[in-house]
């Protein structure tokens, strides 16, 4: 497997994953916190606006983080990135879903928690997914060495 990805790649990756995350999220939480679906599509569209950063930058670092200590890209690894991401999303996020709805900081913790039971699992699979079909395109557009 290829580790560097152009920048350009790494915002389509990030894109992807937070476009189809709002697709499932927002009416999920519609339907669980009974608030109007404009709301909660402007706080997830929010949230999404900042995961999609902290994609960027947080997938960017791991990968580098992956080179220097040698990591594997084997289960192990994707978890451990799933964690690592979504506990530095959760640091941001919570205070903010706390001003934007006019909660608690408990209450939107415990909100973002129901959202964290969603993506640490979604985070794994969209990720693995991406890196499989990403190598399947590469070894397919790969030219092949003439002896």
């Amino acid at each position: 497997m290829h580790p560097t990805k152009s920048i350009t790649e790494r915002i389509g990756q990030a894109l992807g994953f937070e476009g189809l995350a709002l697709l499932i999220c927002t009416p999920l939480l519609v339907w669980i916190t009974g608030r109007p679906a404009l709301e909660m599509g402007a706080v997830t569209l929010g949230l999404s606006l900042l995961a999609l950063t902290w994609n960027i930058i947080f997938n960017s670092l791991f990968d580098r983080l992956k080179v220097r200590l040698q990591l594997a890209g084997g289960a192990w690894t994707r978890v451990l990135h799933a964690l690592l991401f979504e506990g530095g999303l959760i640091i941001v996020a919570v205070p903010l879903i706390a001003a934007w709805l006019n909660i608690s900081l408990m209450q939107a913790f415990m909100l973002d928690i129901g959202v964290l039971l969603f993506f640490l699992p979604y985070t794994y699979v969209y990720h693995w997914g991406y890196d499989v079909i990403r190598e399947k395109i590469r070894n397919k557009n790969a030219i092949p060495c003439r002896s």
